[in-house]
């Protein structure tokens, strides 16, 4: 009998404009192949969703737009924005194939609030129609790695998508330990770490620290294991609380940048110097929220993102409600892909006398005093909005105290020019999904 694997293969073959680039090696990519690259997917995805899907045909026809109108990069600021209110429980509206064709599907974390956001991806889409040239440097995976994959695969796309590059790019070994669960305790993934001796972990900040919990709990010392590198993605957290999981684990810690809308957007590399943006998987922009006028590079703005490797259920200029910018100049690791800078998110935001802070530049500062704990939040508080409320662990062997909190509360205060007040706890809830940072009482 043959196997339906095997027949697909044989008659799956990848989009044209795929195909003429994904033969190139990492040494031949340069940046104008790239935005060749760019500019021919792009026009080969809008001249198929004008075809094959009503939901962008009725947007581009209220645009007065047609496939032909789009010749280059410039012009894809004609294209209308794709809002997540516009996706949410609607589970086909970006497929252009057929039901049947459909192999996977994935399902908002639901962080942001509303109905579910769908994301399918057809049997094609995710297993022929890849091109990684560029980015896989910057991975540094291969071959005789062992990575730790502690992320969830239920429902989000995380842990499966990781999987497959690990395990089918990379070639690298993956253990699917996930993020917590019936099966998938922490304490059995320090027992699986310590017996595996894996070179790569990749899990969320806040779940790097509770494994790290854990390790505690069974004396195990993770600076023993053999790791070169930890990835964390998941969640957005600020070069501080990096320092501390590194400091943690004995290995360097790089961001990674994604979302399930809209996949891979951004990979850190050692010079920790922003996310290099893989051009051979997604057009970034950067609009001013207000007005969707595209900033020139260095403006900080929300970042829109447009995949390029999903034909068959696209996403053209998807607003993440991510702010950032991009420095288009050259790193000092040697890569040519621009670099986005992270600089919070639109919806978290938190207000202090009229003044508008990102919780990761707020902790940024609190993760610096040495005498607060890995876990902690901002409380934000209907009618006190004149100054900002911190509740917060302890660093072990600290003692709460009314001076200490006095002290800790002047040390933000100079560092951030607001009034603070601490709060201390001995226990915050171990989340068992995304971290809360912000909370409102």
């Amino acid at each position: 009998m043959e196997f339906l694997f095997e027949k697909q293969l044989r008659c799956v073959a990848k989009e044209p404009t795929l195909s003429r680039f994904s033969t190139l090696e990492d040494d031949e990519v340069s940046l104008p192949i790239m935005t060749d690259f760019q500019t021919e997917a792009l026009r080969a995805m809008v001249t198929r969703v004008y075809k094959h899907n009503s939901f962008y045909r009725q947007k581009m026809t209220q645009a007065g737009l047609k496939p032909e109108d789009i010749k280059s990069l410039a012009d894809l600021a004609k294209l209308p924005f794709t809002t997540k209110d516009e996706l949410r429980g609607k589970p086909w509206i970006l497929l252009a194939a057929d039901k049947k064709d459909i192999s996977l599907i994935s399902v908002s974390t639901g962080t942001t609030g509303g109905e579910e956001i769908y994301i399918m991806q057809t049997w094609k889409d995710h297993f022929i129609n890849e091109f990684s040239a560029g980015a896989k440097p910057l991975v540094n995976i291969g071959a005789g790695d062992i990575c730790i994959n502690a992320l969830p695969y239920e429902m989000s796309s995380a842990g499966l998508s990781f999987h497959k590059v690990f395990m089918d790019i990379c070639a690298a070994t993956v253990v699917p330990v996930g993020k917590g669960g019936a099966y998938s305790t922490p304490e059995k993934t320090v027992n699986i770490m310590r017996d595996l001796q894996p070179t790569v972990m990749i899990s969320t900040p806040s779940y790097a620290i509770t494994l790290a919990e854990a390790a505690a709990q069974l004396n195990f010392d993770l600076t023993s294991l053999p790791l070169k590198i930890i990835w964390l993605t998941g969640e957005g957290c600020s070069p501080a609380f990096r320092d501390r999981v590194e400091k943690i684990w004995g290995t360097k810690g790089n961001f990674f940048y994604g979302s399930l809308e809209a996949g891979v957007l951004g990979i850190e590399c050692d010079a920790h110097a922003g996310y290099h943006i893989p051009m051979g998987q997604v057009i970034l922009e950067i609009i001013d929220p207000e007005t969707g006028e595209v900033l020139e590079p260095g403006e900080i703005g929300e970042v829109v993102a447009t995949p390029l490797l999903r034909f068959e259920s696209p996403l053209i200029r998807y607003r993440t409600q991510d702010l950032g910018y991009i420095d288009p100049d050259p790193c000092s690791c040697g890569a040519y892909l621009p670099r986005f800078f992270m600089r919070g998110r639109l919806v978290d935001h938190i207000t202090v006398n009229e003044i508008n802070f990102s919780p990761f530049y707020l902790e940024e500062f609190l993760m610096r005093l040495p005498e607060v704990g890995n876990w902690y939040q901002f409380v934000v508080q209907p009618g006190h909005n004149d100054q900002l409320k911190i509740r917060t662990e302890l660093a072990p062997g600290v003692e709460p105290t009314s001076e200490l909190a006095e002290k800790l509360a002047s040390r933000m205060e100079f560092a951030i020019g607001i009034p603070c007040e601490f709060e201390f706890v001995t226990k915050l809830p171990r989340p068992s999904s995304k971290t809360v940072r912000v909370v409102h009482e």
